[in-house]
Parts: structure tokens; C-alpha cells; sequence
């Protein structure tokens, strides 16, 4: 896994990631490990927590965190992803002037979130069917957030479902509201700011705010894989 997130475009990412706040990253898993994750979903004892969404207004759909030990597969991918962010968000709180930085390593920084009592992993699956939809949101679990998360597509668009697209709102101070929508082939890699990016303004960088989601899906079954990088309270 280590050596297949190497070889993504990672100049280009971190060019999206500044130009828009999330980036199509590019295909990372295939077809039988997508089938794979997919196929966990029915198995409780793989999860610490169900949410589904409309009991708690989050939109039409269910979801489930993963619970210790993460699979294989999950835990690998969030490893081997963490390494490559850590300098865009250290270089976006620099932008931004504000103290937090990142280490170099997922551990270093799992264990200041257990720390600060964050310490219920994040990973989780998301499951949509028709009519099925995600309001906009953040994830945020705590006082400590790292700045950017990354989801995968498991599903192929217009083949196992339609509609369904992946949506980041940007809001800044005293401009319209800006919306990008994403629509990623099965396996392939997104990723995106979990709260706030920085955006060039005059006198340097101001914040801009971002919240993600899902729009409505319109026929078939959409599953994704969500990797958030801080721990939860």
C-alpha cells in the first residue's frame, strides 16, 4: 500500500488541494478489495458504532466506524496515506499562522490525540441507496482535527448506482458560497479538507471554511470508505 500511495501524483494533489480544497487523487484500490471492504459491512463485530442518518437529520443513509483492530486493509491505507499529508496540512497551518503542527508519522500523532482523550478510531463505511443522501458536514470529533481526510469509492457510478455525487462547499468571508461536485470511479482515491483551508486574500492567506457530502442518490447501492486521520472523543 505504501509503495502504491508513492506513486500517486502528489504534486498535483497538493496543486488541487490549494486550488479548491479537495482533490481527485486517482485510482488506489481494485475491484476485489473494494468488493472486499464492501463485504465487512454486514459483519457487526467489525464495527464500534452504526449511525443511521435519518434518525439524527444527517440526511437518508447508514454508516458504521470501524472498531480496534482496524482491517488490514484500512489501517494500511490510513498509514500510508498520513505520511504524504502531513506537509500539506503543516504548510496550510503555517499559511494560516496558527501553531498546530503535524508529525511525521500517524502513530506520533494517534498518540497526542489519546492524549487529549481521543481515542475511538475514525475509519468507517458509508452506505447509501436510492434516495439516500449525506447533508453537508464536518468531521470533527474533539478538540484535535487534522486538517485534511480522504474517502475511496467502492462502488462503480453508473453501474452500481447513479446519482449520489461527492459535494465540498467552500464559504468565504463576504463572497458566494463555492461548490464543487465529484463523481470518483470505483477504487479511486478523494481527498478533501475536513474544516478550514487557506485561500490567497490581499494581505497574504484568510480562511476559507469547507463542509462535504453526498447528493441524492437516484437508483442502486453507494458504498465508500472514509479515512479520518484524528481519533475520537
Amino acid at each position: 500500500m505504501r509503495e502504491r500511495v508513492d506513486r500517486l501524483a502528489w504534486s498535483e494533489i497538493a496543486a488541487q488541494l490549494d486550488a479548491r480544497g479537495c482533490a481527485r487523487a486517482g485510482p488506489l484500490l481494485t475491484a476485489p478489495e473494494c468488493a472486499r471492504l464492501v463485504s465487512l459491512y454486514a459483519d457487526d463485530a467489525a464495527f464500534r458504532k452504526r449511525i443511521e442518518m435519518e434518525r439524527h437529520r444527517f440526511g437518508r443513509g447508514d454508516y458504521a466506524y470501524f472498531a480496534d483492530p482496524l482491517p488490514e486493509l484500512v489501517s494500511a491505507l490510513r498509514q500510508a496515506l498520513y505520511p504524504r499529508l502531513a506537509p500539506i496540512a503543516n504548510a496550510w497551518m503555517e499559511r494560516l499562522r496558527r501553531p498546530e503542527r503535524y508529525p511525521a508519522r500517524l502513530d506520533a500523532y494517534l498518540e497526542r490525540c489519546h492524549r487529549a482523550g481521543q481515542s475511538k478510531p475514525t475509519p468507517l463505511l458509508l452506505h447509501y441507496e436510492k434516495s439516500g443522501f449525506n447533508c453537508l458536514h464536518r468531521d470533527l470529533y474533539g478538540a484535535l482535527a487534522f486538517p485534511l481526510q480522504a474517502m475511496v469509492m467502492l462502488c462503480e457510478p453508473g453501474l452500481d448506482f447513479a446519482g449520489g455525487e461527492f459535494l465540498v462547499v467552500e464559504n468565504r468571508a463576504r463572497q458566494q458560497s463555492i461548490g464543487t461536485a465529484l463523481s470518483p470511479r470505483r477504487g479511486e482515491l478523494v481527498v478533501f479538507a475536513v474544516n478550514e483551508r487557506p485561500v490567497p486574500s490581499k494581505s497574504g492567506f484568510a480562511r476559507a471554511s469547507l463542509r462535504h457530502g453526498v447528493s441524492t442518490v437516484e437508483s442502486g447501492q453507494r458504498y465508500t470508505l472514509g479515512i479520518i486521520f484524528h481519533d475520537a472523543a
